[in-house]
């Protein structure tokens, strides 16, 4: 019994009589683990990016109706009149009294139409607001598009003005293109789009030769450049166009949501939808259709002007003078 007992002592880890050694996993038992686990992650990743691309899209959505709210908000501080997607640059630039508006903290020279809204709100887009610049940062993510976060630039913005049919103040011989416009001569709100994800002029240029967006940036084929401005999808030889400048680009919704853009109308319902509903449509290489120097195909395949004319109907934009 004695040495028995020894002998026990001396191998402290020999299982009990009637008990297994616990077995270590394989070789291929550890691997078929590795594949299951690599499996349910490639299966789970691509739902994740949905859900968070899902969720950018719906943050966006209530971004657009807050900027409609706004919309609404000016036009009856301001006898029905919506506002322009900026002021006209009067001359005397920064001195003259007259490029200087109030946006509910200070004076802002020549603010967007998106810091006219935030004003009429009581949510300034700035915090302090430029009397000599007329490029300033939007300081709350209540003005950027979830999914464009680095788009800060109220020139280079998310989110594009239907300018032309609600409030084109670019001027010729004294005369505004098309403001004001007032709410009242707008037939069909519930079909006319105030605003949208938008792509600046990057839209005039194949996808291959679009640049990265540039902050405080002016280079035309950069994302984003300009894209506080929204064209209709139908252009003229007689309409404005993008920058304003002679040879400018189109600019023109972005669909930046898994393929999809938002807008927002001016009964403030917002809706994401692809852009051939929106009544835009792309040449073969990806361009826009509308733009100078390309055709727009078939008429009765062509782009459509009913979803921002306000009159539910085809119509040109305003003519430029």
């Amino acid at each position: 019994m004695r040495l028995s007992r020894n002998a026990a002592t001396l191998c402290p880890h020999r299982p009990a009589a009637g008990r297994r050694a616990p077995r270590a996993f394989t070789l291929i038992e550890l691997l078929v683990v590795i594949a299951v686990i690599a499996l349910l992650i490639g299966i789970l990743l691509p739902a994740l990016g949905r859900a968070r691309d899902a969720g950018r899209a719906v943050s966006c959505l209530t971004n657009l109706r807050t900027l409609a709210q706004g919309i609404d908000l000016y036009a009856d501080q301001n006898n029905d009149v919506l506002p322009p997607h900026k002021p006209n640059n009067y001359s005397g630039g920064t001195s003259n009294p007259a490029n200087q508006y109030e946006t509910g903290n200070g004076l802002k020279f020549r603010p967007t139409w998106i810091v006219r809204a935030a004003g009429a709100m009581g949510h300034p887009a700035f915090a302090n607001p430029s009397t000599t610049e007329d490029r300033q940062d939007y300081a709350s993510k209540a003005y950027l598009c979830a999914a464009t976060p680095a788009w800060t630039d109220e020139r280079n913005a998310g989110y594009g003005y239907n300018y032309q049919f609600l409030g084109n103040a670019r001027e010729a011989a004294g005369r505004p293109y098309n403001f004001p416009v007032r709410r009242a001569r707008v037939q069909t709100f519930s079909d006319t789009v105030m605003a949208a994800d938008a792509l600046g002029t990057a839209a005039g240029f194949t996808p291959a030769q679009r640049m990265p967006y540039e902050n405080d940036g002016t280079t035309m084929a950069a994302v984003a450049n300009h894209a506080y401005t929204l064209d209709p999808p139908r252009l003229t030889a007689r309409s404005d166009i993008g920058t304003g400048s002679a040879g400018s680009m189109r600019s023109a919704v972005d669909a930046r949501h898994m393929g999809r853009v938002n807008a927002v109308f001016l009964d403030q319902h917002a809706a994401t939808s692809t852009l051939e509903k929106l009544g835009y449509r792309l040449e073969a290489d990806g361009r826009f259709m509308g733009m100078a120097g390309a055709t727009s195909g078939p008429e009765s395949d062509g782009p459509s002007n009913r979803l921002f004319s306000g009159t539910g109907v085809d119509e040109d934009p305003p003519a430029v003078r």
